[in-house]
């Protein structure tokens, strides 16, 4: 059965192909009516005529009204035209019915055989015209056919009865044509519409493509900005700790303020590089979601104590109204989107406050972060969705962000199914909210982990192919007092810490290695070295690696995963925290 769509093209065709059966209409009356002229009287002839004429002009002008209603506001349901023009049909029909119940009631045999050969290729040429609307053809078969079936049936006579059987085949074989012209147009139909919906998809995926391959080529640019510039900044701090030693002696002081400039440098190429391996995991999919029932009044909690010190320092209002309910999300996922939405809210709010708050939807429970900042226009509403964009940063100043904290909310809130919208007003400020579903609290909750106390010299084995890493990581853990052994392999790695066993005690806390190592994985490196050591000691993986294979099997893994450039304060917390989940 067509659908709406195929029936306005049958509807269509019918119309289009109804121009040659309208000018036969003109045309033909003529020569038959001085065929007719000795067995009807003129006055008939003229009523016959003007019939034809008028019927032909009305479909005529039906046809011409439809295809300007379907230029302009449409023809609603095609079916309604469909059935007028058939009715027409019809009623032409009839008139050229009228031609065979006269030439046959005369009894003439030329009068019998012109009647046969109108209506014969009146009946055969309207099949191509009205086959779209099969039920226009079968109305006019039967209109024009029936008035001679039924002289046929009247009259006695052989011929009558020949002429009758000619009829009935006829009848049985445009039927038939019709049925197999209808089928045709039915496939014809299906398929132009299969290609109109496959250009349109494909038209669909190419601007797609397009709008993805210019937001690109814009993340790629700014992405070379953001990078040169603390690249750039890092290599004068060097060139210029290199001039001071030249000169003897560093100061303490200039030492130190040197690190801190550069520690800050370092810090903003690794929160860059952080910002975009997170969004290139988020696009991926690979970033692992683990759901459960999160608490919204302790999640509140830590987020009041994280932006405490941020607000007090900027004499503006920070407000937490928590709710003791329960959301089922991914604890940390969720945590980093509104600590993203929260970190915009501080930095574009230079007076009044910021507010987090929730309210019920149904079965859902809204999160809001409230500011009181410059607002956002509706125009930008959406762009500020996307990578690299800061509305009110143009000089790109690196103490207000790297605008990538919105894209990786909306690549997160994709990831997890949670909904997030935005309300603002231009100088009044803006409300983020995240809907999250709500969760039935855990029947018993785990009581916190103890925290295990170690002594500050820990035994770290660490593997990294890259000598000038390896060195760097080796140095920065001696400082802090850890007994290190390290190696470019495994193999390596162990030697050392075998040497050093021969001289005295010398446990293994932590194994340290890159991903990406030498003949293996540091997936394989950390299994070789617990064989080694005949022990499960815990393990971190640090790696520079974002490909898809990494992320899959470091997912998979029980390791803690660090991304290089990594922040020596990151660092020392990792050491701690999966030291402290062994204890």
């Amino acid at each position: 059965m067509p659908d709406t769509n195929q029936r306005k093209y049958f509807v269509d065709l019918l119309f289009r192909q109804s121009y040659g059966v309208l000018f036969a209409n003109f045309v033909i009356p003529w020569p038959v009516a001085y065929i007719f002229r000795d067995v009807a009287t003129l006055s008939e002839i003229g009523a016959w005529i003007l019939g034809m004429y008028g019927l032909t002009a009305c479909r005529l002008m039906l046809a011409l009204r439809y295809f300007e209603q379907s230029s302009k506001a449409g023809i609603g349901n095609p079916q309604t035209w469909g059935w007028w023009a058939a009715g027409l049909s019809w009623a032409s029909s009839l008139l050229w019915g009228v031609i065979g119940w006269v030439g046959f009631a005369s009894g003439d045999p030329q009068m019998l055989a012109f009647s046969c050969v109108v209506l014969t290729g009146l009946v055969c040429g309207a099949v191509p015209s009205l086959s779209a609307f099969p039920a226009a053809y079968v109305g006019l078969m039967l209109a024009m056919l029936a008035p001679v079936t039924l002289q046929c049936l009247i009259q006695s006579g052989e011929i009558y009865t020949t002429y009758l059987l000619f009829v009935a085949c006829l009848a049985a074989v445009n039927v038939y044509y019709c049925r197999v012209t209808y089928r045709s147009l039915c496939e014809t139909i299906g398929l132009r519409l299969e290609n109109v919906d496959l250009v349109g998809r494909l038209e669909l995926e190419r601007d797609r493509a397009q709008a993805a391959d210019q937001a690109k080529s814009r993340f790629l640019a700014s992405a070379s900005h953001d990078l040169r510039q603390p690249i750039h900044a890092l290599g004068l701090f060097v060139a210029g700790l290199a001039a001071l030693a030249e000169r003897g002696d560093v100061a303490a002081a200039k030492a130190r303020d040197l690190a801190a400039r550069l520690g800050t440098v370092i810090g903003n190429l690794g929160g860059l590089l952080n910002g975009l391996l997170d969004i290139s995991q988020l696009d991926a999919g690979v970033v692992p979601v683990t759901r459960e029932a999160v608490s919204v009044e302790r999640l509140f909690a830590d987020l009041a104590d994280e932006f405490g010190a941020n607000a007090r320092a900027r004499l503006l209002h920070w407000r937490v109204r928590p709710r003791g309910l329960w959301v089922d999300s991914d604890p940390v996922l969720l945590k980093r989107m509104l600590d993203n939405l929260l970190s915009n809210a501080f930095r574009y709010t230079h007076e009044g406050g910021v507010l987090l708050g929730c309210r019920r939807r149904g079965t859902s429970l809204e999160i809001q972060v409230f500011d009181t900042g410059p607002g956002i226009a509706r125009k930008y509403r959406e762009q500020i969705f996307e990578e690299f964009v800061q509305l009110h940063n143009a000089e790109r100043d690196r103490s207000q962000g790297l605008g990538l904290g919105l894209a990786i909310v909306r690549h997160t809130a994709k990831l997890l199914g949670h909904e997030v919208r935005i309300s603002s007003a231009l100088g009044s400020g803006s409300m983020f909210a995240i809907r999250v579903p709500l969760a039935v609290p855990p029947a018993t909750l785990r009581p916190p982990q103890p925290v295990g106390a170690r002594g500050a010299g820990l035994g770290i084995l660490i593997i990294d192919n890259e000598l000038t890493v390896l060195d760097a990581l080796r140095q920065l853990l001696e400082v802090w007092g850890h007994k290190v052994y390290a190696g470019a392999s495994v193999q390596e790695a162990c030697n050392r810490h075998g040497e050093a066993a021969e001289k005295g005690p010398a446990e293994v806390h932590l194994i340290l290695s890159d991903f990406r190592l030498s003949g293996m994985n540091g997936l394989e490196a950390i299994r070789r070295a617990r064989h080694y050591l005949n022990e499960a000691v815990p393990a971190i993986i640090i790696t520079g690696d974002t490909s898809g294979a990494c992320l899959d099997s470091t997912a998979q893994s029980e390791f803690r995963v660090l991304q290089k450039p990594l922040d020596a304060t990151l660092l020392r917390d990792s050491l701690k925290t999966c030291l402290d989940a062994r204890d």
